[in-house]
């Protein structure tokens, strides 16, 4: 295999990688806040779930959720899912895991902002949805951005787990290039985390530019 090869084979398999990337961020940023409402629900059920959740989550690899939730519907249930349920079940055990992260990042930074503010909000007329919407978020998400911005940077790398169910994106994809006849050797996982590393960096930049876009006091 000719070293152009190698690297076209690995850029297709990225496609793949981003698209967890994203899927992930765009299920499991929003989730994050609904889970923390359900932490804060007054509905004693309901935050005693969330916390369980929240604990098992965070309490348990994310490489042994993918495989649960790849498994088990069809050794608990006996259901035949559909071809492309390797990949789907990769980007759930993402949102669902990354989600309750986030839901704890959402919950310092909102019990970061002062009482007072919603004081304030109720003075003036302001109605819980209104006053959490104008007033709370905005804040919540300036503060929240550099830990948030983390868990993005480690979103990045751990797509790679994807690898343990065999959903073919680019660490599969360097792996069986590896072993395969006059393959490129470690070189080609040398190529991968080329790949990676420019990602992260795009990314990470995409995030600081942000983080700056949103500090009023520059």
């Amino acid at each position: 295999m000719t070293f152009s090869t190698m690297v076209g084979e690995l850029a297709h398999a990225f496609i793949n990688t981003f698209l967890i990337f994203l899927l992930t961020l765009i299920g499991s940023l929003p989730l994050g806040l609904v889970v923390y409402f359900g932490k804060k629900s007054r509905f004693k059920p309901l935050k005693w779930l969330t916390e369980v959740y929240i604990s098992i989550m965070r309490g348990t690899p994310l490489i042994l959720q993918i495989m649960v939730i790849y498994y088990a519907p069809p050794l608990l249930f006996h259901v035949t899912l559909p071809g492309n349920w390797r990949f789907s079940a990769v980007v759930v055990a993402f949102v669902i895991n990354y989600a309750a992260y986030y839901a704890e990042i959402y919950r310092g930074g909102i019990e970061s902002i002062p009482v007072g503010q919603y004081e304030a909000a109720q003075v003036l007329g302001y109605r819980k949805t209104q006053t959490f919407v104008k007033i709370i978020l905005p804040q919540m998400v300036k503060r929240t951005l550099p830990a948030v911005t983390n868990e993005v940077i480690t979103l990045v790398k751990d797509t790679s787990l994807a690898s343990a169910i065999g959903t073919i994106e680019m660490f599969t994809k360097a792996k069986q290039i590896a072993v395969s006849p006059r393959s490129p050797g470690m070189l080609t996982f040398l190529v991968a985390g080329i790949f990676y590393y420019i990602f992260n960096v795009i990314v990470a930049f995409g995030m600081k530019k942000l983080e700056k876009a949103l500090d009023y006091y520059q």
